[in-house]
């Protein structure tokens, strides 16, 4: 069994290149894999490991310059969610591209998961869903509205055409840790929004602590490792997924005539050319290729 940990801290890093090498040797050093981005503005990311591992790396972290009060996530996954481990430095650790938003002047209201379902079910509040398109597509909360945003760095342009729709409401934002309410909340208030809530640990926290009879969730929860989706209690989800256009599918999606695998899904099958589906088919030949000689290819499935 391995221990997940999802995580992220706004803080100033005024080197994070500097931190870089130590950190990711650590994580190999401690059998530790998944993906953790460094921007001058923090850090996020989410690995996977031994216990003893993920300990050492969370020890790490905290000892770094204004991390001492970082917040953390765990669930559990009974195969490797990671293949390697990459330490990567960004811009920035979640791309929203609003240079003047900063989480740690001010953020919305935190809401704890136990009175969620209170506020998101008040006539007088909107649920606004922060999440990608196809994250929203596999669940979401009862009521929530769903931008329909292909990345989070759509959600600002959303928000400016539709503004309108939201006139003397209270505004509860969710999203799957976390991270993405932290800059969407401030941005918010940036904009004269006097009342703004999010739901503190995110859908994540919220699927762990809310009893399944008592949720106002439906659907699972995306998560970006190779567990793909989770449900109440943090259960690993049905869904997989397709190594094309990396959205989820059901299982039952693989008996579609537009499924190829690592080729195309019913999702992504007219997105591409010819061309791409047969670099796509060269690709997984080279993967069963590897895998037939025991060995790790660069493109495998689960990176």
């Amino acid at each position: 069994m391995f221990t997940v940990a999802a995580l992220y801290h706004f803080t100033r890093f005024p080197d994070p290149a500097g931190l870089r090498q130590p950190l990711l040797d650590l994580c190999l050093a401690q059998g530790v894999t998944g993906t953790l981005l460094l921007a001058q503005e923090g850090i996020n990311g989410t690995i996977a490991g031994p216990r003893a591992g993920i300990d050492a790396i969370l020890a790490h972290i905290r000892a770094l310059p204004g991390c001492d009060g970082l917040e953390h996530k765990e669930s559990t996954a009974s195969t490797r969610p990671f293949a390697r481990m990459k330490v990567r430095l960004k811009r920035e650790i979640v791309t929203m591209g609003q240079p003047d938003v900063d989480p740690r002047a001010r953020v919305g209201h935190y809401v704890d998961p136990s009175d969620w379902n209170a506020l998101i079910r008040s006539p007088d509040v909107a649920v606004i869903d922060t999440r990608n398109d196809y994250e929203v597509a596999i669940g979401t909360f009862e009521g929530a509205v769903d931008p329909q945003t292909a990345s989070f760095r759509d959600f600002p342009a959303w928000w400016e055409a539709n503004r309108e729709r939201f006139h003397n409401k209270r505004i509860a934002m969710f999203c799957t840790g976390g991270i993405r309410c932290e800059k969407s909340t401030n941005w918010l208030l940036g904009q004269g929004v006097e009342e703004v809530y999010h739901l503190k640990g995110g859908i994540l926290k919220y699927l762990e602590d809310v009893p399944e009879a008592e949720s106002a969730w439906r659907g699972e929860c995306f998560v970006f490792d190779g567990r793909v989706s989770v449900g109440h209690g943090l259960r690993e989800g049905p869904h997989e997924l397709c190594h094309a256009c990396r959205r989820p599918i059901l299982p039952g999606d693989r008996a579609r005539a537009e499924y190829e695998h690592g080729v195309s899904c019913h999702h992504c099958i007219g997105e591409t050319s010819q061309g791409d589906k047969a670099r796509f088919r060269e690709r997984q030949k080279q993967i069963a290729l590897a895998q037939a000689r025991g060995e790790a290819h660069l493109g495998r499935e689960d990176g």
